[in-house]
């Protein structure tokens, strides 16, 4: 809403760092808000990983978050700090896939790996590889990922009431998986 990103915490410090070069300091704070419910949520993750290691109830709760963020009687900008949390869980509760390290929120650093395999791949005997356990296909893949997230929200958007039900949904998949 307005520019504030429920998931994307570097834009939300980027705009808030030039909304409060601007003397906009409303507007700062509008972009910095995202980012403490967003750390509350990964801090919440982080504490159910501690008391029960078990990703998939922290997951739970990130799905049951999305679930019910369309029925919430409350305004755009509270839901964007209400799904900001959920971000916030999701981020510190999947972290690894088959001992991989993957950032399930943070496209920026995904792609950024990525272009780093693939360019390894097309000119071999860098110095530097990425960690074994990081593959080409599996950076890809998450980047994809990102995108047809992305596009498929601004699709449910257009033709269903409530689309936050619908990653709630595969979220209790991936619970299960």
């Amino acid at each position: 809403m307005g520019g504030v990103f429920a998931a994307n915490m570097t834009g939300n410090t980027v705009l808030a760092g030039i909304a409060g070069a601007h003397g906009r300091y409303a507007d700062a704070i509008n972009h910095l808000s995202p980012l403490i419910t967003f750390f509350v949520g990964a801090m919440l993750a982080r504490l159910i990983l501690r008391l029960w290691r078990k990703p998939a109830i922290a997951i739970g709760l990130e799905a049951a978050i999305l679930a019910g963020m369309d029925f919430l009687p409350v305004a755009a900008e509270s839901k964007v700090l209400i799904v900001a949390v959920a971000m916030g869980l999701q981020a510190s509760a999947i972290t690894q896939f088959a001992g991989a390290s993957i950032s399930t929120v943070v496209v920026t650093s995904t792609l950024a790996r990525t272009a780093d395999a693939a360019l390894d791949a097309l000119v071999p005997g860098a110095p530097k590889a990425p960690p074994a356990t990081t593959t080409p296909r599996l950076l890809l893949l998450t980047w994809l990922g990102y995108l047809a997230g992305a596009i498929a929200g601004a699709l449910l958007l257009k033709v269903i009431p409530y689309p936050l039900v619908v990653p709630a949904a595969l979220l209790v998949v991936v619970m299960f998986l």
